[in-house]
């Protein structure tokens, strides 16, 4: 990732790289039994990396990895206490607009703080899973519009502080490339390297890492402010939530299937699982 040291940039090369291979369930691989499944989270659960030396230098940057899996795992507990400790800014890069409940209220009790926060998401055109109104429609294709249905209801019921400045919505989009940017920069001196999603999927079933750096004496704030700087390049920054698309503006077949969802509340559900 640009602007992190050395260190922590890798390269994939072919040699490093396990060719591909078919997932558990294709044709000639056996399903895993879900005793199995169960057995191995279970184990997984368990499992966590060594603690960091206790004798790091005074203001040196420090970094602890971190893993979870499950619901309430020490991962996530050490996310939303991360969130909860803020005292000057949040910024939160997801690709997906779906926090879990957690996560949701304590960034709405940072607003009402008058804390700064900035969520950076992709457009929904931008989306892994859209698919142009041109193309022949599929069911998934209507999860973009579902997550920036969820990004309006959030917007609308923070308009006041997105009118002061205090919170920060930014669309990225960037011609036909797709947004998957993951991690957190707390105040001026953590910051949350990982791939976790920051949704319910994350948060109760996925395998999650990542790795904490806390850096007291700002060394890295150069290189942060740079990244930073460069994500926000294709960004717009939304000044009402009235500039999100909402149902009536979607394609037919997405209306028709999101107007569906929404009768019966499933579209509530899908958030929970996705």
């Amino acid at each position: 990732m640009a602007g992190w040291p050395t260190a922590f940039r890798t390269t994939c090369a072919s040699s490093c790289c396990p060719p591909r291979r078919a997932a558990p369930g294709s044709p000639g691989l056996p399903r895993p039994a879900k005793e199995d499944i169960r057995s191995l989270r279970q184990r997984l659960a368990g499992y966590d990396y060594l603690p960091a030396p206790a004798t790091a230098e005074r203001g040196r940057i420090s970094i602890t990895p971190l893993s979870g899996v499950g619901k309430d795992n020490r991962f996530n507990q050490r996310i939303e206490q991360l969130l909860s400790s803020a005292q000057h800014r949040i910024i939160l890069c997801t690709p997906y607009f779906n926090p879990p409940k957690s996560i949701l209220r304590i960034l709405q009790k940072q607003i009402r703080n008058g804390l700064q926060v900035e969520i950076i998401v992709g457009d929904k055109t931008a989306n892994d899973f859209y698919i142009p109104p041109s193309e022949p429609f599929r069911v998934i294709s209507a999860l973009p519009y579902l997550y920036e249905s969820n990004l309006r209801r959030f917007a609308k019921r923070n308009q006041s502080a997105i009118a002061q400045g205090k919170l920060q919505l930014r669309l990225w989009q960037h011609e036909h490339n797709s947004y998957h940017l993951k991690g957190v920069w707390i105040d001026q001196d953590w910051q949350l390297v990982t791939g976790n999603n920051l949704n319910p999927r994350a948060f109760r079933l996925d395998l999650e890492n990542g790795l904490l750096l806390h850096d007291p004496a700002g060394q890295l704030a150069p290189q942060s402010a740079a990244e930073l700087d460069n994500i926000r390049h294709h960004t717009r920054l939304l000044q009402h939530y009235r500039q999100l698309e909402t149902l009536r503006d979607y394609p037919a077949a997405v209306k028709t299937l999101l107007g569906r969802l929404k009768r019966i509340r499933l579209d509530r559900l899908l958030n929970r699982l996705l």
